[in-house]
């Protein structure tokens, strides 16, 4: 074993939840007391970064404890769940990185970006590794809670539905009051370089697969959490999945808010209240990742040395 991973096993569990706590609570105080603006007031540059700080770290750390149960064999759901969590966090994290850059230094407002590359395939690892967590369970849920997985698979479809239609249909009436026509004046002169304008012209024709990826990519991932959450109704190892599901609706009402945030309002800036929903995630999936690794490797060390007393 390496240096770096006795250093990330030697951290207490107490430790990992404390500074994950700590972090979702400065963010979330940091998004209510500087994201608040006045209508048509343009958010400062330090804010911006500062909210893809709180993003970004959370995604790394989660990715990282995420990968550190995915290389130990100890781990009682199994290492494939924890490196597909791992790589959803991580392609989150470069995604984030990407998506920064455009809108931060390039000044871009791309409909599709290269961090959409990144983010879609999130949702793919996200999903795949719910569903491996759950298979050995077999599903053995009583007919109470199959009837709650319904009703949130209903109503996760209708809001979704119903949201999403609104808001398309608000950018359409926005668009029909104040049709874009050109009015003689020199376009705006971007300081992104060229291969960031033709990649952006590139992926433009993809905007509404895009976002029709993501809307079901937010259905799937609210389903999957809630199948995760009744799956793991009890159970020694259920904390750790519990953190996971509330992990997903954390993004799922993040994801909405932003899809209806920027199909209704055409000067929307991101760091609004609500996108402190995918901090949370984060320091979510990082406290469950945690818990996981410290139970399995609890049980296991208990379980051995039961066996040693047993043989002497």
């Amino acid at each position: 074993m390496n240096r770096s991973a006795k250093t990330s096993e030697s951290i207490p569990i107490q430790t990992i939840v404390i500074i994950s706590i700590t972090w979702a609570i400065v963010a979330l105080f940091f998004y209510m007391l500087f994201g608040v603006r006045a209508e048509g007031e343009a958010r400062p540059l330090w804010y911006s970064i500062c909210t893809y700080i709180f993003e970004n770290v959370g995604y790394m750390a989660a990715s990282l404890l995420c990968f550190r149960n995915w290389q130990s064999r100890q781990m009682v759901s199994g290492r494939r769940v924890w490196l597909l969590l791992g790589l959803a966090m991580f392609f989150f994290f470069v995604g984030n990185l990407f998506f920064g850059i455009g809108e931060l230094v390039f000044q871009l407002d791309a409909d599709v970006s290269l961090g959409d590359i990144f983010y879609i395939p999130c949702y793919g690892f996200l999903a795949w590794g719910m569903i491996l967590a759950v298979i050995p369970r077999r599903l053995n849920m009583e007919l109470w809670q199959w009837a709650v997985l319904g009703a949130v698979a209903m109503v996760g479809i209708v809001v979704t539905y119903g949201l999403v239609t609104y808001a398309d249909n608000t950018a359409e009436l926005m668009l029909a009051a104040n049709p874009v026509v050109p009015d003689g004046t020199e376009p705006e002169i971007s300081n992104a370089p060229a291969w960031a304008l033709s990649l952006n012209a590139m992926l433009l024709p993809f905007a509404n697969l895009v976002s029709q990826i993501y809307i079901v990519g937010d259905v799937a991932l609210l389903i999957a959490a809630s199948t995760l959450l009744l799956a793991f109704w009890g159970g020694r190892f259920a904390q750790s999945w519990r953190m996971i599901a509330a992990a997903m609706f954390c993004f799922y009402i993040s994801d909405m808010w932003y899809y209806y945030a920027v199909n209704t309002n055409p000067d929307y800036q991101s760091g609004e209240l609500l996108e402190v929903g995918w901090v949370f995630s984060a320091v979510l999936v990082a406290i469950g990742a945690a818990l996981e690794y410290d139970i399995s490797t609890k049980s296991r060390r208990g379980s051995g040395s039961r066996r040693r007393g047993g043989a002497s």
